[in-house]
């Protein structure tokens, strides 16, 4: 039978998994975001719907949740807690840049921004499942 110590063990050892797991749905969800953007024509020219930025940027903003996850979880008493906080707080944080752009890149639109602004969300919340809620870290 499996102590606390044991499951705690094998979560540690898991979340490298769940991060890279996490970095790879993200970049999934807004590529195809990016290719449904592309499709029915929202902000063409604007470089920020476009493949690579997507892709990178959620790939860097998934393991970057993932290091922050734990961090929190050697140095806080309920890291699943913190960290649901901390990813509320830079989520909405994340939104100043984009709204930036409609006054700093004349090939971006209001809908074009708001696809930026969801693929942030899509990044929060496959970070937040698959390293917080998934398997019972909660």
């Amino acid at each position: 039978m499996a102590t606390n110590t044991d499951s705690r063990a094998v979560r540690t050892r898991s979340l490298p998994v769940r991060a890279v797991l996490a970095a790879i749905l993200a970049a999934a969800a807004n590529a195809g975001l990016v290719a449904t953007a592309q499709a029915v024509g929202i902000a063409p020219g604007f470089r920020a719907l476009t493949y690579p930025p997507v892709v990178f940027l959620s790939v860097l903003g998934a393991l970057g949740a993932a290091g922050v996850y734990a961090l929190l979880r050697r140095r806080v008493a309920e890291p699943a807690a913190t960290f649901r906080k901390v990813a509320v707080a830079t989520l909405v944080l994340s939104f100043v840049p984009d709204l930036a752009l409609l006054a700093a890149d004349p090939a971006a639109t209001p809908a074009g921004v708001v696809v930026l602004m969801v693929m942030h969300v899509v990044v929060a919340a496959v970070a937040v499942e698959l390293l917080v809620s998934w398997r019972g870290e909660r």
